[in-house]
């Protein structure tokens, strides 16, 4: 299988880069898997025109091959269903990007001050997805991990490197690629070329030559941040760089190429296995009147029947059709039209009722826009900010942005921010330990925006004031 990295830039240019775009530059790199960063809520759209069936816009995945979300998943994880019965896993990160450690070499900082930036700052953010990816490793998974790690790694940064490109200063142990290779992970590209210098393999920047779009400049330092890394049984047999014609390195170009990234793709070997007994649906956002499927899957555990829950309306099955007797795995379709808006669960049950494997979804209006409301109309200095979400579209970054009341996120500021977690009914809470940039609020009157995935595009908004 083959399985990509491309952070496409959507969202920093939206709408002036084209998903056809994207498409052309994924078909070139022949991937089965993408895992995409800044897709801007066209996750689904770009599956359409790649003319594949499968995406997950929890976790920015468009994929030839059928994607199972699991659920333990938590938006963390996926698996890929290589055949029946015999998965993979796939994570897919966007670590933080200022601020930017290369850049810190650039401005003259000594080793111990990048260093010490790269584990306050991009350590942390890939802590998560690695105990995952142990958890998934005990299982004997196959687990890829793809990203924008706005990082680099310490297999490009070594004695033989230095001065090979400008700002390349001097060797450097890069905190979160150490991290990758202590929890088994495998860098792919560098597995297939082992010398960087020969192979550099930069995938940033890009150069664009479409107009009125943002590219880096000569002060900007080249390097290769995005990585397709493997572990367990998944042996890479061959890996190469996409890009803009001309660019060095690359061995397949479209044009105009749409990103500030180039993509990397990756070849694997691969020898799948059982992903243990689960329930999933085709969609976490459903809307009434759909028909939402559910596929199950059994591994040592016998059940009876699957079907759905309605969660806080007691335990029964409102929906419900028999297992077969003997059956590993299958899919069942319902009908939605007379579930009344609200959370669910597809579960499988055994014989005595027991929930074997459950996953929660949510049914929404058809025609339902997003809402939020805060908790209260009026807060005192670091008080924590709850925003209630309703109907939310579900995308992995969309955020909860604070700005001056009434001002538009398209050109003014935020105040402070953080993301929703891909929240479709819930809450988002900014306070000293998940606010982003400032906290606690000043005084004054502000507007709260749900924006979407990454972009500066308000969905909903509701308006506060904070007081002494």
């Amino acid at each position: 299988m083959t399985v990509a990295q491309f952070n496409t830039d959507v969202a920093d240019e939206f709408p002036k880069i084209s998903e056809q775009l994207v498409a052309k530059a994924i078909r070139a790199s022949g991937a089965d898997v993408v895992g995409i960063e800044e897709g801007g809520g066209e996750i689904p759209k770009l599956a359409r025109i790649l003319g594949w069936r499968y995406y997950d816009v929890r976790l920015q995945i468009v994929s030839r091959l059928p994607l199972v979300d699991p659920p333990d998943g938590d938006g963390v994880y996926t698996l890929i269903e290589i055949r029946r019965g015999r998965d993979v896993a796939i994570e897919n990160v966007h670590l933080p990007s200022d601020p930017y450690g290369p850049n810190w070499v650039r401005d003259g900082r000594t080793p111990a001050e990048v260093a010490k930036l790269e584990r306050e700052t991009r350590l942390p953010a890939i802590r998560t997805a690695l105990a995952v990816a142990r958890r998934l490793q005990r299982r004997g998974l196959v687990v890829f991990l793809t990203g924008d790690f706005n990082s680099p790694s310490f297999r490009d940064w070594t004695p033989a490197t230095v001065g090979t490109r400008k700002f390349l200063r001097y060797p450097l142990r890069w905190p979160v690629s150490i991290a990758m290779e202590r929890t088994g992970f495998r860098d792919s590209f560098r597995v297939v070329h082992p010398d960087p210098v020969a192979v550099p393999g930069i995938t940033w920047p890009a150069v664009r030559t479409l107009p009125g779009v943002f590219n880096p400049t000569a002060s900007d330092p080249l390097d290769r941040i995005d990585f397709v890394w493997s572990s367990g049984p998944a042996r890479a047999t061959a890996s190469s760089i996409i890009g803009e014609p001309g660019a060095p390195g690359v061995t397949a170009s479209t044009a105009p190429w749409p990103s500030d990234h180039r993509l990397v793709v990756s070849t694997f070997d691969v020898r799948p296995a059982d992903p243990g007994t689960l329930v999933t649906t085709s969609a976490r956002r459903v809307v009434r009147g759909d028909r939402v499927d559910l596929r199950w899957h059994l591994s040592g555990r016998p059940a009876t029947r699957i079907g759905i829950a309605a969660i806080g309306r007691g335990e029964r099955l409102v929906r419900a059709r028999s297992i077969p007797a003997g059956a590993a795995d299958g899919g069942v379709g319902f009908a939605t039209g007379a579930l009344r808006p609200g959370e669910y669960a597809a579960e499988i049950r055994g014989a005595g009722d027991d929930i074997v494997a459950r996953y929660s979804f949510w049914v929404v209006p058809r025609g339902a826009h997003p809402a939020i409301t805060t908790s209260r109309a009026t807060y005192r200095v670091g008080q924590p900010l709850v925003v209630d979400i309703r109907d939310a579209p579900g995308d992995r970054w969309d955020w909860i942005g604070v700005y001056r009341r009434g001002a538009d996120p398209l050109v003014a500021s935020y105040i402070s921010w953080t993301y929703t977690h891909a929240t479709i009914d819930g809450a988002a809470a900014l306070n000293r330990r998940t606010a982003q940039v400032t906290w606690p609020l000043a005084p004054g009157s502000y507007t709260v925006y749900l924006l979407r995935d990454d972009l500066y595009v308000q969905v909903a908004r509701a308006d506060f004031t904070v007081t002494r």
